[in-house]
């Protein structure tokens, strides 16, 4: 008998139908043998085939370009239970789902319950308002500890001491009330003046609530340690929970989470601190502590994860790309990781000197050798509490911007894994490699004075050793970046700022780096044609230098990143069913887009940050359906605030973007506001998740008065305190029909 599937769907051109199904004819759900359907017209499909049994089977449809899937439909495969002997014709529909959601830190929540900082419970009431408004995501920053120095600094979300451990500050106590009513209250009542600030108070908080913590494992602690689901949390979550609490312990009596440096058990052994537990009280309270915790924590969240599913919302969490160099990961397992260098991220739009994270990079050939079981664990853990999870920084598997320990700003660094060159090579291009000259600071006496200027004699005669023909070397005591933060720690006046700055661009001036494992090859400095050292080669040697940049990196290594990437990322995303998304913004390699495709990574498009750099802003309306779309990122200016920035920028927008004749306002009205979120929501994404303030800014008395007050995170600074919260609570917002309706209406509207 025949079966004839017919469907109505446009594809771009290149691009090719297909159908996946359980029948052998159709290639038994493996979606390299789906059958290719044959275009009839413009946007009509069709295939026919024979089969012998009238057995059901399933099938769902596949958009196929050289080979390779781009998108595949959305939801359960279609099934069908065909009559024997009778032909069967099939007309479809293709499913397509389109969602939009919001983007919010779990710190920035503030309800009237919160005690002075966001928490899970708190995910509660915004998952109520993603209902009412008609979202499907919440999506968040990473939420593990992140306790080093239990100061401002550890409000960095992204350096965690552990992978799996959820970070203390999140647990919702009012879900965990004291029995000591009078002791309660003054608890409340401090959290009220906490909450009631404009913006995190970290060391408060933590301390606040690390002394509830334990206030309350005294009242509560020997009962839930001794109940079932406690002692099934600990058996299931051992693995990673015992060298965790343990390095708390120890972390807290040592006064300093790096463990390099504590006196005794800097190296984790599992069997001595078992034999130590025993005999030492105060470690086993506090290991203890750690572990009730984390299960309440646990439980919270799960809890949280179960309604957002009941409720039809789902929560997208964060992976970092890195982990603390002064984590439990790197205390148990150091050989997993190369501790003798530290990562970021070349010059990009966030930062023009790079961005200096100080994790150590992975050594991806240990982790190869079970399978890359560390991720695959990390991953797995994620699902207990997200359906969906967001790759920061996407391109770290593929390569990772690799910085020497005695650098501070990000232009040292070079790719890694990269094939850097030898010397014959870069002859070989036609360009004359003076190992000395090129790979050692190039400091002329003409250009310091633009540089340094009143200072440049003091530089001269402190700072610097005269080599031959007006040129310098650092002296020893300031030759690196390290030595010169040294030097200047502390130090804030004009003076210090501008010797500060001054001697790391001297640093800078290299045109070559040499590869820390292969000491006879070089790497390119990136960004080397803006250097002073570049400005004093003749022009045959400039013109050679630009040939073999652009082919460093651009060409040479497309082949070699993308094989790198697929050791790694399918066995990853195979682990969960979570939807995976992968933050791949910066200096995109050619390979990242196909194997993002190939293995149905979501994109991350941003209308200010276009992947052409030959064009201003992105055009919305091409961007690919396999993508998430957004204002604006943790990471820069929500809109209002980027709107009064530049006010070039803000005027091509407004003109080309907008259609909007004359001169733009000074600020981003509501009006406007509304009409970028319209028009990402129009856009053919799969998921267009606006960030909160964003959404706020469409409405005149709900956005926040001030919006340079909204920003979450500056990359160009260095230690930036993560602080940003709602300036309204949740209860407030759920409040606000007529907001609520509009966005409700807004998502409708374009099919979301």
């Amino acid at each position: 008998m025949k079966i004839t599937f017919k469907i109505n769907h446009q594809v771009l051109f290149g691009q090719t139908i297909c159908i996946c199904g359980s029948l052998p004819e159709l290639g038994q759900c493996d979606e390299n043998k789906a059958v290719n359907m044959v275009n009839k017209s413009a946007s009509v499909w069709e295939l026919t085939i024979e089969i012998a049994e009238t057995k059901a089977f399933e099938y769902y449809y596949i958009v196929k370009e050289n080979n390779h899937i781009i998108v595949k439909e959305w939801g359960k495969p279609r099934n069908v239970k065909p009559t024997k002997n009778q032909d069967c014709n099939l007309e479809d529909y293709w499913i397509i789902w389109k969602t939009g959601g919001v983007a919010i830190p779990v710190f920035s929540l503030r309800s009237e319950k919160s005690f002075g900082v966001g928490e899970f419970s708190d995910l509660i009431k915004m998952i109520d308002w993603a209902k009412t408004t008609g979202m499907k995501f919440i999506q968040v920053l990473p939420i593990n500890d992140t306790t080093i120095t239990h100061k401002w600094t550890d409000s960095y979300p992204y350096n965690a001491i552990s992978i799996y451990a959820l970070h203390p500050i999140y647990l919702g106590l009012h879900k965990f009330p004291l029995k000591d009513k009078t002791l309660f209250s003054e608890y409340k009542k401090k959290a009220a003046q906490l909450n009631a600030l404009k913006d995190l108070d970290y060391e408060q908080v933590i301390n606040l609530k690390t002394t509830y913590l334990s206030d309350l494992f005294k009242e509560q602690g020997k009962e839930i340690l001794q109940s079932k689901a406690y002692r099934e949390f600990v058996a299931k979550n051992e693995e990673w929970l015992f060298p965790y609490a343990c390095f708390t312990y120890f972390r807290d009596v040592y006064k300093t989470a790096d463990y390099s440096i504590w006196k005794m058990h800097n190296k984790y052994n599992k069997t001595e601190l078992t034999n130590l537990l025993e005999e030492n009280k105060a470690m086993k309270k506090c290991v203890e502590l750690a572990c009730f915790t984390q299960y309440l924590l646990d439980k919270q969240l799960v809890e949280v994860k179960k309604y957002a599913q009941k409720n039809g919302v789902s929560l997208k969490g964060d992976v970092p790309i890195g982990i603390s160099r002064n984590s439990v990961e790197a205390w148990t397992e150091p050989t997993l990781f190369n501790l003798d260098t530290q990562t970021g991220a070349p010059p990009d739009f966030f930062s023009a000197y790079g961005q200096n994270w100080g994790f150590p990079t992975y050594n991806w050939n240990e982790m190869a050798k079970d399978g890359y079981q560390w991720w695959i664990k990390r991953f797995k853990k994620m699902a207990d509490y997200f359906d969906a999870y967001r790759i920061d920084h996407i391109l770290g598997f593929f390569r990772i911007w690799e910085i020497p320990l005695h650098a501070v700003q990000g232009l040292l660094g070079y790719f890694s894994p990269a094939l850097p060159f030898t010397t014959d090579e870069l002859n070989d291009c036609g360009f004359v490699f003076d190992e000395n000259r090129m790979t050692k600071p190039y400091i002329h006496k003409h250009f310091l004075p633009e540089i340094f200027g009143e200072y440049t004699e003091k530089v001269i005669s402190e700072y610097l050793t005269p080599i031959c023909d007006w040129r310098y070397e650092l002296k020893d005591f300031c030759d690196t970046q390290k030595k010169i933060q040294a030097l200047f720690n502390d130090k804030n006046d004009e003076e210090s700022n501008t010797l500060r700055a001054g001697l790391y661009d001297l640093c800078n001036e290299v045109l070559f780096i040499r590869d820390k494992r292969e000491p006879s090859t070089f790497h390119p400095r990136i960004m080397g044609q803006t250097s002073r050292a570049f400005a004093h080669l003749d022009n045959a040697q400039k013109a050679a230098f630009e040939k073999l940049y652009y082919h460093f990196f651009y060409h040479r290594h497309n082949q070699f990143w993308s094989e790198q990437a697929m050791k790694k990322l399918p066995a990853l995303i195979a682990a969960t069913d979570m939807l995976v998304c992968g933050e791949d913004l910066g200096m995109i390699p050619d390979c990242v887009p196909q194997v993002m495709k190939e293995l149905q990574i979501l994109s991350l498009e941003i209308q200010r940050m276009p992947k052409d750099i030959n064009h201003a802003f992105e055009n919305l309306s091409t961007i690919p359906y396999m993508s998430v779309c957004t204002t604006s990122t943790h990471d820069m200016s929500p809109t209002r605030m980027w709107w009064r920035e530049n006010k070039d920028i803000t005027q091509q927008f407004y003109n080309e973007i907008l259609w909007k004749q004359g001169a733009a306002p000074e600020d981003c009205t509501p009006e406007l506001c509304w009409q970028i979120v319209v028009n990402h929501l129009n856009a053919p994404d799969m998921l267009t998740i606006i960030p909160l303030q964003d959404w706020l800014a469409i409405d005149e008395k709900l956005r926040r008065p001030n919006p340079m007050e909204e920003r979450i995170n500056d990359p160009a600074v260095a230690q930036f305190y993560w602080r940003y919260r709602m300036h309204l609570t949740i209860e407030e917002l759920l409040k606000a029909e007529d907001f609520n309706n509009r966005i409700k209406e807004m998502l409708m509207d374009s099919g979301r």
